[in-house]
């Protein structure tokens, strides 16, 4: 990097950064990422190669810092593009019912009420929820009838896409199953060892914290636990990673102390960890091999590889390599909540304790020294992944530090060795450490619902738009790596300052439509409305409308009755006329075209009125309270698949 600057202090500044140059990288390939997710359209040909070109016209500049930045930026972009056309997902475009599929069963997802059956067909992937007696078995060929339905979109700008996360999941449909026969049965393999586990054991904390099934809550008990603060604890991730390396490797460190053949010619500790890490790579393939399983278990293997060869295990350098090691496994890892949420709790966590030096301490300073930890901890990971949580969840646990310091020790040295070992037991039929394991949880969750229904438990948290989150994680990054510390301290107050007045002067949306208008939504007063009480094609558009205005998940749908089968919307800026049904619009159309104080008209079906064209709004969109329209992204490929 060349530094030429007239600028003494600025020179200086610029010198010190070198070190941490490479710290930014992944942070730069995932701006290139994210850069092509939220496009308003699918990038052409021309512009990828374009931008393949300006690649090249940069490469001469490589040594400068701000040319290399750039080039990460665009390799992002164009990696992002050419790998998302490469794994090109197959998908049902219109609803299919009472349809005859015939496929293997790859995986199955319990929840409380149902199973969510993974089968593959000749012609995609699908997932099928069923509540028939006798699901089948991993590696099952069955013919199944079913009613299959394509991913929706998003329901609102910069929401989630379910799309687009199917498409990155190799999902093409999703559906329900009303009857299935098996054809052929088969044995082997990791997931039918996953599904003999789970048909031994019986026991939902199996599921959830060996086998890494995500939906083994009910909707109640996983708001419990999220308002608790500790919600992480059901899904696979560091914690459990730690514990599980953490055990095994005082197991086989005590195993090889007792074998003084070995441990004359090498420590103890390298073949324990060598070992433990062959123990941690089977907890991966059992547990499913989630986001955030697979991102601890690359950094537990860094940690290994420089514990065995003497060099500093954790440290911001290894995390930036796990970083861009799995945005290159699947860029869509930097939009996922589980990617994000990990990430920036191990990076908040290795900056606030990484450098400190070990210092000997009395008894009672080590005790001092624990609460501290497990304090500061739960601060650090609370503060760097708050933007994150309420981003995705629409919501802050105001007592989540209190959850963390009672229930996470109690998952920590009771439930996971509990179930672990029960599972172990189950497999040979004694069911008694899942039988107290069940104890321990009740207990604990007991004391759950107590902090849950203490007063202002959760906060609704306002929609974080994508600027402001960008905002979050220069702030974030500027703390971490700018080793000037006024420096950082002025970037990290500017950005925070930024993301809270982006958040704070966004508009919120008054009226909602699908992208095939079958459900609307109306907003009066923070009070929604919609014109059905219930939509089957459109379940998650409630609750993401009514996260957007500020109205909690969950609660009772109200609906809005039409006048003469037409919905009239008011406000002081605009007029919305919704009609869903066909003699109302064949009926009223001539005279919503002709009426001036009618702004917009929304349509369950196609119109044709050349004369008032202007008025009529097509696919999914919302409308802001100053009368602005903003459609929805529904021209992307993952929305655009043929089976």
């Amino acid at each position: 990097m060349r530094i030429n600057s007239y600028n003494p202090d600025m020179r200086d500044f610029l010198r010190n950064q070198l070190e941490n140059q490479f710290l930014w990288l992944p942070f730069l390939l995932a701006a290139g990422g994210a850069l092509y997710f939220s496009a308003p359209f699918e990038p052409s040909m021309i512009l990828l190669v374009m931008l393949g070109v300006m690649m090249g016209i940069l490469m001469p500049l490589r040594r400068n810092a701000g040319a290399r930045a750039v080039m990460c930026v665009l390799f992002g972009f164009l990696y992002t593009a050419i790998y998302t056309h490469m794994i090109w997902t197959p998908g049902v475009t219109r609803p299919m019912r009472n349809t005859i599929v015939r496929g293997t069963v790859t995986d199955i997802d319990y929840t409380p009420d149902a199973a969510r059956i993974y089968l593959r067909t000749d012609d995609m992937n699908v997932r099928i929820k069923t509540d028939i007696d006798g699901t089948p078995k991993i590696g099952d060929e069955i013919t199944a009838t079913v009613n299959l339905y394509p991913m929706s979109p998003a329901y609102a700008p910069e929401t989630f896409d379910y799309a687009r996360w199917a498409y990155f999941n190799n999902l093409g449909a999703t559906g329900t199953m009303d009857a299935f026969t098996v054809t052929r049965h088969d044995t082997g393999g990791i997931n039918t060892l996953r599904d003999c586990i789970h048909r031994k054991s019986g026991s939902f904390l199996t599921d959830s914290l060996v086998l890494g099934y995500k939906n083994t809550l009910d909707k109640d008990t996983r708001a419990i636990w999220a308002t608790n603060g500790i919600a992480h604890v059901w899904s696979i991730s560091g914690f459990h990673m730690t514990l599980v390396m953490g055990w095994l490797f005082a197991i086989f460190f005590a195993v090889f102390r007792c074998i003084p053949y070995l441990t004359r010619r090498i420590p103890a500790r390298i073949p324990a960890t060598l070992c433990a890490s062959i123990g941690l790579a089977m907890y991966l393939a059992i547990s499913g091999g989630g986001i955030a399983t697979v991102r601890a278990f690359m950094m537990a293997i860094l940690m290994v590889a420089a514990f065995v060869t003497g060099r500093s295990a954790i440290t911001m350098r290894n995390i930036c390599i796990v970083f861009a090691a799995m945005f290159l496994m699947n860029p869509y890892n930097i939009m996922s909540a589980g990617f994000q949420l990990s990430f920036a709790a191990v990076f908040g966590l290795v900056w606030f304790w990484g450098g400190r030096k070990y210092v000997k301490r009395t008894r009672i300073g080590r005790l001092m020294f624990i609460i501290y930890a497990a304090v500061m901890t739960s601060v650090v990971a609370t503060i760097f992944t708050a933007p994150f949580v309420a981003a995705h969840f629409y919501l802050f646990p105001t007592y989540g530090l209190v959850g963390n310091l009672i229930l996470l020790p109690i998952f920590s040295l009771l439930i996971m060795p509990l179930t672990l070992g029960g599972t172990l037991c189950a497999m040979i039929g004694w069911h008694a450490p899942l039988t107290w394991a069940q104890s321990v949880y009740d207990a604990a969750y007991n004391v759950a619902v107590k902090i849950a229904s203490l007063p202002h438990a959760d906060i609704i948290t306002p929609h974080i738009p994508n600027a402001a989150i960008v905002m979050f994680i220069i702030a974030g990054c500027a703390i971490m790596f700018i080793r000037a510390r006024r420096t950082h301290h002025a970037i990290c107050g500017a950005c925070i300052v930024a993301a809270i007045t982006i958040i704070a002067t966004r508009p919120s949306p008054t009226f909602f439509a699908t992208y095939d208008h079958e459900l609307v939504a109306f907003v009066t007063d923070n009070n929604i409305e919609f014109n059905k009480g219930r939509a089957s094609n459109h379940f998650f558009a409630f609750d993401t409308w009514k996260q957007l205005t500020g109205n909690r998940p969950g609660t009772p749908n109200i609906r809005r009755r039409a006048n003469k089968g037409v919905h009239i919307f008011e406000t002081k800026n605009f007029t919305v006329a919704y009609v869903q049904k066909f003699v109302p619009l064949s009926r009223e159309i001539a005279n919503l075209c002709r009426d001036d104080n009618v702004d917009y008209i929304v349509s369950y079906f196609d119109i044709r009125a050349p004369k008032c064209d202007h008025k009529i709004l097509r696919g999914g969109f919302v409308i802001y309270e100053n009368g602005r329209v903003r459609p929805t992204t529904v021209n992307r490929l993952w929305h655009n698949r043929r089976g």
